[in-house]
């Protein structure tokens, strides 16, 4: 049986399931393995994991620790909870956004990858050269964020890291813009997204792209990747104090388990508290070498879980909100037993946006596309619920081509 336990009782012959946090916050080889020893329990200590996940069939319970069942029922209704409140309404259609937002991106991406290979020459972080890309990613956000977002799922696993910093951009952008705050604050903070991770052009190829979990040392090396994007940025003309926030401070956490400098709370300017739900958001739903993405929905729920110690929970709530809890891109299933994909969010509430039918489940084979807006009634265009997400793999499924 899985069962997540609290990490000071922690013992050894107990078995390690999951070590409950994101590949750059633990310095294990594996997620899964037996504790051997107490030196083994202090490295989970020293590495700011508070809980992690148990199986008692392949070592020592805990009597008294919820199951990985009761956890995740309790997490999905503290997210039901908050998807009955209202949503965005999009200003245009997904349909209309779309062509617009994929040239968006992939111009972003181009200018990125321009950035970090001049960074990795020595060359200076041209602020002038993203200033423009930012008011056009602001823009299509304005319009619609769920289609320029939908895009940032989309990466190549030998360009991640421009293409992860052009995705928390727009995901900056796009919090920014659902919390209310200032022009001048959401081009500052998608410029902060951009530049973030520009000290890990810093770090050797053989560490950056290695295609398997870091060494102790090489984890060290990687994580120096936040003092370097700081120190380049420090000497680059014109660059924002927001944007310096959001490179210097997106592995920082709540609760100060975080790094480098173990800011707690409101030492960790707001900014940087959003940066960092973000760049773990964006990380764990994206396909590495040795690691699967997870669904959005399914990267929200972590996200929830781990406000509990890592991030400000009231952010992780503004953000859920603003993502969606089945994001604009998502396959989802529907009571009626059909696959559909979300096109649009509904103001009424995040468990009834627009989809787009086009599979069903039940006798294996695609429908004629039909859009069903969930937010109206039975007789006019309702009449269905979603009941949750379905991975795009396993039906070999590409939401993208239904959008």
């Amino acid at each position: 049986m899985i069962k997540k336990a609290q990490s000071s009782r922690l013992k050894p012959g107990m078995f390690i399931h999951d070590l409950n946090c994101g590949w750059m916050d633990h310095p294990f080889l594996s997620t899964r393995f037996k504790l051997e020893s107490g030196r083994d329990i202090q490295k989970i200590l020293a590495a700011g994991i508070r809980e992690v996940y148990i199986d008692t069939d392949l070592g020592v319970d805990v009597d008294d620790a919820p199951t990985a069942t009761e956890v995740r029922q309790e997490l999905d209704r503290e997210m039901l909870k908050l998807a009955e409140t209202e949503a965005a309404a999009p200003r245009a259609s997904t349909r209309e956004e779309l062509s617009r937002a994929h040239k968006i991106h992939a111009e972003a991406n181009l200018i990125m990858r321009g950035i970090m290979s001049d960074v990795r020459l020595g060359k200076q972080v041209q602020v002038e050269m993203m200033e423009p890309m930012v008011e056009k990613m602001a823009a299509s956000i304005l319009r619609n964020n769920g289609a320029l977002l939908s895009l940032t799922r989309i990466k190549n696993k030998d360009e991640y890291t421009f293409q992860h910093s052009v995705s928390v951009a727009a995901l900056l952008i796009a919090f920014c813009r659902g919390l209310g705050l200032d022009e001048d604050t959401l081009r500052h903070a998608g410029l902060g997204g951009m530049v973030h991770d520009v000290g890990k052009m810093q770090t050797p190829d053989g560490i950056l792209n290695k295609p398997g979990k870091l060494t102790d040392d090489e984890f060290t090396v990687m994580r120096h990747h936040v003092v370097a994007s700081r120190e380049i940025l420090e000497i680059t003309p014109n660059i924002p104090q927001t944007a310096l926030q959001v490179a210097a401070q997106h592995h920082e956490r709540y609760d100060g388990s975080g790094y480098p400098h173990r800011m707690k709370g409101d030492e960790i300017s707001r900014i940087g508290q959003m940066a960092a739900i973000i760049d773990v958001y964006d990380a764990i739903t994206s396909e590495r070498v040795y690691h699967k993405g997870m669904a959005p929905t399914d990267a929200l729920r972590k996200l929830f879980e781990w406000s509990k110690f890592h991030f400000n929970p009231e952010l992780v709530h503004a953000f859920a909100k603003v993502v969606g809890i089945y994001p604009v891109g998502a396959l989802v299933r529907l009571e009626s037993g059909r696959l559909a994909v979300v096109v649009e969010q509904r103001e009424s509430s995040m468990l009834q946006p627009l989809v787009r039918i086009m599979f069903d489940a039940k006798r294996d084979f695609y429908l004629k596309p039909e859009d069903i807006d969930l937010s109206r009634p039975v007789g006019k265009g309702g009449a269905d619920r979603i009941i949750g997400h379905e991975s795009p793999e396993k039906w070999q499924i590409e939401p993208m081509k239904f959008l």
